[in-house]
């Protein structure tokens, strides 16, 4: 075995032969709570969620954590005591917002279509802002919130058309994308139903995209909405703030990406122009790099063209994002040998041929029974996790303060078939 102090991520290294989170043994974990498992650094979140936080000290501003990255109620509930607000995609993370202690006031409920439902339920909580998708939408919240006999504070959202540079599936600011209108038309929306009964215009919204690695299209992003809020100053629309998304990116690879004060130098002298205090959203920003899903190698296969195939316990139905975009993930071996590094398709069991998490990957000697670490999962892993195949859903751990403790006990059978007859 490997026995030099390794350094893998800021969450975790290899030390004394074995890898740890925060100094915990991964492998003491696994013994109790079974593979697969996902294992976050409750210090790693902390410091991911400070770093935004002091990045943009000298401008106002707001974090709302976005929970649609991984919305674990003891994650969210770590957020909520550090000071983060919190953005809602669905009315359950509105539902999971309020149960971890956020008050309906800092919560902002997005996301591209609301229910009647949904919308009645956040009008009903008096939520602190309603991120409306259309025109449409908004004249469906005027009449939800006129029944209720309420107001309901919202923001539109704009579309820029801005390349965020990122995977096609995750860009949201192009205008062949589904979300929001497009720039050009929405200062009409805001004119024609600024006296609307039930509406209340506090902001203006705009989301590009996520995991993105470069400043300049977030300075662009910025630079359109700023533009637009100093339009409607001009029409008489008083706005509190102007909501910028999320989309800051994490180096899967290694490879060169914008840090949060790089993001505030892009897009705090475009909010200067305005002076509004700022909404932001990250998400996977604070969680991405805290987690890990440890899984076990359950088989070896060797074929004659040489390829090697290491089959994990885990598949796409554990970790969704190496299938549904070909994302690369770091995978280390939790005690590795000393070897040289050979090419291995790290794949998991599930009955499809994109069930891979990595091909061709240079890695040391595996065997079955082998634990292996795939790194930077705090961030759509759990959240995207299904029941295929009848596959249940993992644990998850979280690592705080130099113990541990199962903030979410593995899913039965019997969880599942309680919804069947």
């Amino acid at each position: 075995m490997i026995t030099s102090d390794t350094l893998v991520n800021q969450s975790f290294r290899h030390s004394g032969g074995t890898l740890t989170c925060e100094g915990v043994s991964v492998e003491s974990i696994v013994d109790s709570v079974g593979t697969p498992a996902y294992i976050y650094s409750g210090r790693a979140i902390r410091d991911a969620y400070r770093a935004i936080d002091d990045a943009f000290a000298s401008y106002p501003h707001a974090i709302h954590y976005a929970l649609k990255a991984n919305s674990t109620l003891a994650i969210a509930r770590l957020l909520q005591s550090v000071g983060s607000r919190a953005d809602a995609n669905s009315v359950g993370e509105v539902q999971v917002a309020l149960r971890s202690g956020f008050a309906p006031a800092d919560i902002v409920f997005t996301g591209v279509g609301k229910t009647t439902a949904e919308l009645e339920f956040a009008i009903s909580k008096d939520i602190g802002t309603i991120n409306a998708e259309s025109a449409g939408e908004l004249d469906r919240i005027a009449a939800i919130a006129s029944a209720q006999e309420r107001v309901a504070r919202v923001a539109l959202r704009v579309n820029p058309d801005i390349d965020a540079g990122s995977h096609p599936n995750i860009s949201t600011g192009l205008r062949i994308n589904k979300f929001g209108v497009p720039l050009q038309e929405a200062r009409a929306i805001y004119s024609e139903r600024r006296r609307r009964r039930g509406l209340q215009f506090v902001g203006v919204h705009v989301h590009i995209g996520s995991q993105i690695t470069t400043a300049e299209p977030l300075r662009r992003a910025a630079e359109a909405l700023v533009s637009l809020a100093l339009e409607l100053k001009q029409d008489g629309i008083p706005l509190e703030h102007v909501d910028l998304g999320g989309g800051l990116g994490i180096a899967y690879e290694g490879q060169p990406i914008i840090e949060p004060a790089d993001y505030a130098a892009a897009v705090i002298p475009e909010l200067r122009r305005i002076g509004l205090p700022v909404v932001l959203e990250p998400g996977r920003a604070i969680v991405g790099r805290a987690g890990a899903l440890l899984a076990r190698v359950i088989d070896i296969k060797r074929f004659s063209n040489e390829r090697r195939f290491a089959v994990l316990d885990a598949g796409m139905t554990e970790l969704m994002r190496p299938a549904l975009y070909g994302s690369y993930h770091e995978i280390v071996a939790v005690a590795p040998r000393h070897s040289d590094p050979t090419s291995w398709d790290i794949v998991g069991p599930i009955c499809e041929s994109s069930d891979v998490f990595a091909r061709e990957r240079m890695m040391p000697v595996l065997e079955v029974g082998d634990l292996v670490a795939i790194l930077d999962t705090g961030a759509y892993g759990s959240v995207m996790a299904s029941n295929y195949n009848r596959h249940l859903l993992p644990p998850e751990v979280l690592v705080d303060y130099g113990s541990w403790r199962e903030i979410r006990r593995r899913q039965t059978l019997d969880d599942v078939l309680a919804l069947e007859s």
